[in-house]
């Protein structure tokens, strides 16, 4: 495989382009080794899941679009991007009982962190920020059956 590997797409921040960046992630990753229907490849899809849902909701309308970034160095590590031009980095929020959402970024930081990742939040040139997760590459990963559990 190339010492490196890059692609992009540039989506609109509506809630139906969730769904097509995970598409897009998930198939370019097929394209480069690790097959869909893995636990690894699992993970990856709910961390864009969750960080473009993050574009999407919480620009409040101020970024029309978002953009995901994959790079793939040396067969080593995965980064995954996601910038929008709104420039309100993301902030904790207490954890209420009766809270439906705002626990997306803990979900994203755990998720990277069990895979012995990271996650990073830069502001753009243009005022926007990035939110990226590297995680380490690997396309040993098990085959996920209907139930969830990985195949021996």
């Amino acid at each position: 495989m190339a010492d490196h590997l890059e692609a992009s797409v540039t989506l609109p921040s509506d809630p139906a382009s969730v769904s097509a960046a995970r598409g897009f992630v998930v198939s370019t990753l097929a394209e480069w080794g690790l097959p869909a229907d893995t636990e690894a490849a699992e993970t990856v899809r709910l961390i864009v899941s969750e960080l473009a849902t993050n574009a999407v909701q919480h620009t409040f309308g101020q970024s029309p679009t978002f953009t995901v970034d994959i790079d793939l160095h040396r067969d080593e590590r995965l980064r995954i991007g996601v910038t929008d031009s709104h420039p309100r980095f993301p902030k904790r929020l207490p954890a209420a009982v009766q809270q439906d959402n705002g626990r997306g970024m803990v979900i994203i930081r755990w998720l990277a962190a069990e895979c012995g990742g990271r996650l990073h939040v830069r502001p753009t040139r243009e005022g926007g920020k990035t939110v990226t997760i590297e995680l380490p590459w690997t396309v040993r990963g098990q085959p996920v059956t209907a139930a969830g559990q990985q195949e021996p």
